[in-house]
Order: structure tokens, then sequence, then C-alpha cells
């Protein structure tokens, strides 16, 4: 069956947005308003456990601030603080602080070119997801993915595999048709519960997740010039990067 589309989460997996980006935007957000709450590096990393940007700080108060008297609007606190979270995030994304990860922008113009349609499953948001593709590709980027499942737009979040079911919906395609890219745990048990073969690229926050069962683990998509590294699955038989014709293959492969 041909691949017919290419489905790619957002965080740690387009761009390496969380130690630089997200973290850094939570804590302005949180001493915007007052609170005196600072997510350090290592602590992030534990709070990657949690996917979803307000569902990360509700975990973060429970288990780590118990000392937090939560006020009675509580829940519209933590709108309000995703909310400027959001907004620090892009001002950051604006100064040209967090480029893409290597071979991201040389597959999806190798995808573009040859027809097989782009998606985005991610439980970001929607305006963080074009902030990054309007500053860190292009500024008609956006229009280059046919569907983006972000956000709110279903209620489970991953691992939960109800982005990729309705992103495979929105592209009327099966999963034996798609690629799914992940650098993370919960990302692969989500694309894997809805039955797509998927790509790991690692990052520093991720390379000692569980990714038993993945397509292929490498530390990048690769570029001419700066060759991948395979870490598990597929032999990559010597290839530099992560191009269609490989990604055929691995589809191809039982």
């Amino acid at each position: 069956m041909a691949l017919e589309a290419l489905i790619f989460d957002v965080d740690g997996t387009l761009a390496d947005t969380e130690r630089d980006g997200h973290r850094v935007a939570f804590n302005q957000a949180f001493a915007e308003v007052g609170l005196d709450w600072r997510w350090d590096v290592e602590l992030y990393g534990q709070l990657l456990a949690v996917t979803g940007g307000k569902e990360r700080i509700r975990y973060y108060v429970d288990q780590y601030r118990q000392d937090y008297v939560k006020p009675a609007d509580f829940e519209a606190l933590v709108v309000r603080l995703h909310a400027a979270k959001t907004r620090h995030y892009t001002a950051l994304l604006g100064q040209g602080g967090i480029p893409l990860r290597p071979g991201v922008r040389r597959l999806l113009e190798e995808a573009r070119a040859r027809g097989v349609r782009l998606a985005i499953a991610t439980t970001t948001t929607p305006d963080n997801v074009s902030a990054l593709l309007r500053h860190a590709v292009s500024p008609e980027a956006i229009l280059w993915f046919e569907v983006i499942g972000a956000g709110d737009v279903v209620a489970a979040k991953k691992p939960a595999p109800d982005i990729y079911y309705y992103v495979l919906n929105q592209l009327r395609l099966s999963p034996a048709q798609c690629m799914a890219f992940e650098d993370s745990e919960n990302g692969l048990r989500a694309a894997q519960a809805a039955g797509l073969k998927t790509v790991i690229t690692v990052n520093d926050y991720t390379r000692a997740h569980d990714f038993h069962g993945a397509a292929m683990v490498i530390d990048h998509l690769g570029e001419p010039s700066r060759p991948f590294q395979g870490l598990s699955g597929y032999d990559v038989n010597g290839a530099c990067c992560l191009d269609l014709k490989l990604l055929e293959q691995l589809q191809a492969d039982a």
C-alpha cells in the first residue's frame, strides 16, 4: 500500500521546544501573576510525563505544591496561565530561538514535492503550532499541513490514541497508508494504539524512554552534512537521512 501521508507530533519532534521554549514560557507566565513556581530543567523533565499544558499545571500543584491553597477560581487560573504561557512562547519563537530539528525541513519539502500529504497530531495548542511553523519554517507553512489535530480538539490526550483517530478520520486514510513521527513514549503509545507505524526521534528528555515496538528509533532525521544515527529498529543500511524512499521501505517491512 502506498505511503500517502506523514503525521507529525510537534514539541520535541519538529523542534526542541520543551526545555528552552515551553519551560521558559511557563515560568514567565507564573512570574507574571506573582506565583513563586519555577520549573527547572530537571523538574520539567519529570512533568513531561503528563501530556497537555493545563494538565501539567494541575499535576504540578497536586504533586509538588501541596502547600498551595487553591483559590475558588483555580480552574479559570489554570486557563489564564496556559494562555499567558502561549503568549510568552510565541514571543520566544518570534525571536528565532527555537529552530527546527535536523532534517525536518528537508523531509517536509520532499513530501510536498512528491505529493505526500502532511498532518499534525499534537497536544499543544493550535496557536503554538502555527507560531512554530510561521517562525521556524515560513509564513505560509501552516498551509503545508492538510490536517492539524491540536490542543483540545479531542478530550483524551496522548497516550490515548484519540488525536490520531481524529487526524486519520480527517485525512480519510487508513493507518497502513500513513507514518507517524514522535519523540516520546506517550506519543509512541498513542500512535501504536491507532495502528500507525512510528518513527521516533529522541531528544535529551526522551532518550531513556521505552520505545519498544517503534518501527525505527533515531537521534534525528538527518542531513547530508549531519547523518542521523540509528538507535534501534529498522536497519538504515548506511543511509545518512530519513527520506521518502527509506520511509517507503520501512512501511513495506512486515
